[in-house]
């Protein structure tokens, strides 16, 4: 049975039960591994790679060091965005996403093999920089292209379930992530100077293969084929977002500073303040950041998919700004907690504040980025707007974080009033940004441009069609 909408349109991929799922799957999968390579960086950057890469640098200088490498994949994301976003909306959302996987599992593994610092010397750290480079090129499409691809196949009733499933991906890979971490490299020489440190990287291959395999007997989505047929592909699909979108972009990113900048200051920042801070003390704190993320990441496989599910019943903003109200009410509680050294205490305290509060946006971000924008630029639109926060608030939050550690004798209440600014910015953002639930996909209007006084499931392909668009040409 067909399960998307407008499948009876000229051109419309018939999408059944069965493509659906098989979507679903290659979405979770890309995910999966893109956080598989987030977490394990985070983590190495927590943990090790500044014994690794920095040797000469004091732990302190080292552990700014490490992150600023974080941070450098992060940075150039936002050109990924732009290169396999217009890409994606040009030639579809199927082949980019088989490109990015290989771009970003392939650096990944790389990293496995690559020299230390011991080894090679500066070749080290500057080969890290070049494949952290690689590897966020690669992401900077991944998520958007899976959120737009499975808010695409999805039915209209159920979008925010569905697209939400690619983000519990994000949770399979910290928690594959996690475990590796916490059953190979508990703190020891043999991690730092031996083989093991290198296993998680090279386990990339593995999830590779699966994800390659998988996205090729993939259906491109229904929406795409429709512009297809239509002869209406936006060959500069950029220009038409910086001309037409730039208000929809903005609000993007102010979603997004509460959700990305949450994610990384507990998974990279906080891990590492527990054990080189709260718990500096205790000889060996034992893998206590990857206890705390497999329990977080638990509690968000749950949190996700209900977010998305509850955002199809109470609309996409109430639920948005309800989780980023919870974690701003839990910031200042929660990194008390960490000060404490009490590790039960703290691994609670991380599970709540990102399983749940800071996860919850992401599932409840799932179709809501997607359904802001046009058919025409969609990929481009939700690339952009992803990757550019996921600069000013994801890539540099840990970063920032190290030097208010550094600046501030150790003290934890500047990093909280840091995220607690990251998550108002959010929260007024909700307030200007419209519901988007029901849209209607094949629309080329931003959800900020509706037809007044029209509900934009009654746009009509009349309505497509008329509009002028001196910047498309017919699709080859």
């Amino acid at each position: 049975m067909s399960t998307t909408q407008g499948a009876s349109s000229p051109g419309a991929a018939q999408i059944n039960e069965h493509d659906l799922r098989r979507a679903a799957l290659a979405s979770t999968l890309g995910s999966a591994l893109e956080y598989y390579d987030f977490a394990l960086y985070s983590l190495a950057s927590a943990l090790i790679f500044g014994q690794l890469f920095f040797t000469d640098a004091d732990p302190a200088t080292g552990r700014i060091l490490a992150f600023a490498t974080y941070f450098i994949g992060f940075a150039v994301r936002p050109l990924g965005g732009l290169f396999f976003g217009s890409l994606g909306d040009r030639i579809g959302r199927k082949q980019v996403l088989l490109m990015t996987v290989l771009l970003m599992g392939g650096a990944s593994t790389l990293i496995g093999v690559l020299p230390t610092y011991q080894q090679v010397g500066m070749w080290a750290p500057a080969l890290l920089i070049v494949l952290r480079i690689a590897q966020g090129f690669g992401a900077g499409a991944e998520q958007a292209g899976a959120a737009t691809l499975m808010t695409e196949y999805a039915p209209p009733r159920r979008r925010g379930f569905y697209a939400a499933l690619p983000f519990m991906g994000i949770q399979v890979g910290t928690v594959i992530a996690a475990v590796v971490f916490f059953a190979l490299l508990v703190p020891s020489e043999e991690v730092l100077y031996g083989w093991l440190w290198r296993v998680p990287f090279l386990a990339s291959a593995v999830l590779i293969a699966i994800a390659v395999w998988i996205r090729y007997k993939l259906k491109e989505s229904p929406s795409f084929t429709k512009l297809e047929a239509r002869e209406q592909i936006e060959m500069q699909p950029l220009r038409s977002l910086l001309r037409t979108s730039r208000r929809t972009v903005a609000i993007g990113i102010g979603l997004r500073m509460a959700e990305n900048g949450g994610s990384s200051v507990y998974q990279a920042l906080a891990i590492s303040y527990v054990v080189t801070v709260a718990l500096a003390d205790v000889a060996n704190p034992g893998p206590i950041g990857a206890i705390a993320l497999i329990c977080a990441a638990t509690v968000g496989a749950v949190t996700v998919p209900v977010a998305g599910k509850l955002t199809d019943r109470f609309g996409r903003i109430p639920v948005y700004r309800g989780f980023a109200i919870a974690q701003l009410v839990l910031v200042f509680p929660v990194w008390w907690i960490l000060s404490t050294g009490n590790i039960p205490a703290t691994v609670a305290a991380i599970s709540i504040a990102l399983g749940v509060a800071t996860w919850g946006m992401f599932g409840a971000q799932g179709a809501l980025m997607p359904e802001l924008f046009g058919a025409q630029h969609r990929y481009t639109g939700v690339s952009v707007a992803r990757e550019t926060s996921a600069v000013i608030a994801g890539g540099v939050a840990p970063l920032v974080g190290s030097l208010l550690l550094s600046w501030f004798a150790d003290s934890w209440v500047p990093i909280a009033v840091y995220l607690a600014l990251l998550t108002l910015i959010t929260i007024a953002t909700t307030f200007i940004t419209p519901e988007t639930r029901d849209r209607d996909l094949d629309s080329d209007l931003d959800a900020l441009d509706e037809l007044p006084g029209r509900p934009s499931a009654e746009i009509s392909d009349a309505d497509l069609t008329t509009r002028p668009n001196t910047d498309s040409i017919p699709a080859r």
